[in-house]
């Protein structure tokens, strides 16, 4: 039996990149895995030139050996959120993981511009896509797992440091994510249900396949233009590590944390697709002769201001 299998699980913003690669590999894992977004064939999300879907997804996912549900899902309008919720409910009658990979600001994010000359309206816009959406969705999604008292809350963001990712509006939404995992955490430190942060290391995404004219049987060509390159990863391997924590009985220790996809293939022992277990902080302490800057137990007691049971006093209920 796989670990997954009987599990339902909503994967919210798996078009593309490690949105699909979460919800394939949690279909390897045997879990039915409801793959939304707002591109579909024939009808790409306004402005997209992307031609990945979710219905491809979808198909991955059972060709994976689960089972994939594509629902068009804009995340941003809330009675859309709600309605697929209800969907949810009715056709699983459960819902065991949610992961909230809904992004939307690749043409936003002017990565090395100072806050200064950045637009004002593009930052907005990343904080609408990429924060609010996951609030909304987690709203909505959430109390199907407090029906059962157990899930797994999934907040994908770039990095598991609290250092600069070279853009405030980036920054902002990255660090966004992670607080809202530590956030929903609290929330939920009476319950099975545990939120938590992921990161995938230099993701080897068909976007960044694409900007590097290469493909995934020569991605290694990529590393000529970027050293850094020859370090990435696939997407499968953040899906594997989402695969691993849903199967853990004991994830709810990670409750409010933020992890990396090299970090958890190690404890956990699954690799790439090809066999391999890329390492981002050992390439990044082997390239740049400096330490990862990883959020490490001090990093939480400066930026968070203590451990989850603590950090936040009893505030009272009126």
């Amino acid at each position: 039996m796989k670990p997954l299998e009987g599990r339902i699980a909503l994967v919210a913003g798996a078009t593309r990149g490690a949105g699909r690669g979460i919800a394939t590999m949690l279909g390897e894992a045997g879990a039915t895995v409801y793959c939304t977004g707002r591109s579909v064939r024939g009808r790409p999300a306004s402005g997209d030139s992307r031609p990945e879907t979710i219905e491809e997804t979808a198909e991955l996912v059972t060709a994976r050996g689960g089972k994939g549900i594509a629902v068009r899902v804009d995340h941003s309008v809330e009675a859309e959120v709600e309605a697929l919720c209800q969907r949810i409910r009715a056709e699983a009658g459960r819902l065991d993981v949610l992961v909230n990979d809904i992004w939307g600001g690749e043409s936003l994010h002017e990565l090395g511009l100072p806050f200064w000359k950045q637009s004002a309206q593009n930052a907005r816009l990343m904080f609408d896509r990429a924060i609010v959406t996951h609030v909304i969705t987690s709203r909505h999604a959430v109390p199907l797992m407090l029906e059962r008292d157990q899930g797994l809350i999934v907040e994908v963001t770039d990095g598991d440091h609290f250092g600069y990712r070279g853009g405030v509006a980036y920054d902002v939404t990255k660090m966004a994510v992670i607080r809202l995992a530590f956030a929903m955490a609290r929330d939920l430190r009476r319950t099975n249900i545990t939120a938590l942060a992921v990161t995938p290391g230099f993701l080897r995404s068909e976007e960044m396949l694409d900007n590097f004219k290469v493909t995934e049987a020569n991605w290694r060509d990529g590393a000529k233009v970027q050293p850094d390159f020859i370090a990435s990863e696939t997407p499968s391997y953040v899906g594997r590590a989402v695969a691993a924590l849903a199967a853990d009985p004991d994830v709810h220790r990670r409750a409010g944390r933020v992890v990396a996809s090299w970090t958890l293939a190690r404890e956990y022992g699954f690799t790439d697709l090809d066999g391999s277990q890329p390492h981002w902080a050992d390439h990044f302490e082997k390239a740049y002769g400096k330490r990862y800057p990883v959020a490490d137990d001090a990093a939480y007691a400066s930026w968070f201001g203590g451990p989850i049971e603590t950090a936040v006093p009893e505030w009272p209920i009126y």
